[in-house]
C-alpha cells in the first residue's frame, strides 16, 4: 500500500493559532477560515488548481493588522507541504508554469530542493485588496518557501489589476508545485547526483 502524502500541523502563539491539514494527491476540496476573505479565496484557489486537500482554520489577532495571520498561515502550510513530501523519492522536484489571467501573466518555478531561497517580482498600485495587504503576498510566499525547504521564482511578466495578479500567483504557484510533487515512475530514487535533498 502507498504511503498517503498528508500532513496535520498546527501553530498556537500569542498572536495565531492555527491548525492545518494538507494532501498531496488530493482532489482539490478546501475548507478555509483565516478571517480574511481574500486570503481564503486565495487559499482556495491554491488547494483547486493544485488539486490539493486543504484544511485551513485560524484565529489571528486580526484587530491588530492581517500580518500575523497571514505569515503564521504560510509558516504552517509550509511545514505542512515539507512534512507531507517526505523523503522526495520518485518525485519529479522540479514544477514550473506560465500561467494567464486576463491582463495578468504569472510565472512561478519551484525546486524542492531542501534549500530555502524565495525571488519575487510584482509591483502591485493597490495597499489592499479586499482586508488583505498587498505587502502580505511576498510575505507569504517568503514564509512558505522558507519552512518548506523550497526555491521559489514568482515573477509578475505583465499585469494591471491587482486581483488579477494575485490570483494568478496563487494558481501558479499550486500548478507548479503540482508538477513538482508528482511521482515519476522512471525516478526509483531522490532526483540529486547527491542521493539526497
Amino acid at each position: 500500500m502507498e504511503k498517503r502524502r498528508e500532513a496535520d500541523y498546527t501553530r498556537k502563539t500569542k498572536e495565531t493559532d492555527i491548525r492545518l491539514s494538507f494532501h498531496v494527491d488530493g482532489s482539490g476540496k478546501a475548507e478555509i477560515n483565516t478571517g480574511i476573505g481574500f486570503f481564503d479565496h486565495m487559499l482556495e484557489g491554491f488547494a483547486r488548481h493544485g488539486l490539493f486537500d486543504l484544511n485551513v482554520k485560524v484565529t489571528g489577532d486580526l484587530k491588530v493588522d492581517c500580518h500575523h495571520t497571514i505569515e503564521d498561515t504560510g509558516i504552517v502550510l509550509g511545514n505542512a507541504i515539507r512534512k507531507a513530501v517526505g523523503d522526495k523519492k520518485s518525485i519529479r522536484r522540479y514544477g514550473s508554469i506560465m500561467l494567464p489571467m486576463d491582463e495578468t501573466l504569472v510565472l512561478c518555478a519551484i525546486d524542492l530542493s531542501g534549500r530555502p531561497y524565495l525571488v519575487f517580482d510584482a509591483d502591485f498600485t493597490t495597499d489592499r485588496v479586499g482586508y488583505m495587504d498587498t505587502e502580505m503576498v511576498k510575505e507569504f510566499f517568503y514564509a512558505v518557501s522558507y519552512t518548506a525547504g523550497m526555491n521559489l521564482h514568482l515573477k509578475v511578466m505583465s499585469g494591471g489589476n491587482n486581483h488579477h495578479m494575485i490570483e494568478a500567483m496563487f494558481k501558479a504557484f499550486a500548478k507548479a508545485l503540482d508538477e513538482a510533487t508528482q511521482v515519476d515512475e522512471r525516478i526509483t530514487d531522490i532526483l540529486s547526483t547527491k542521493g539526497s535533498l
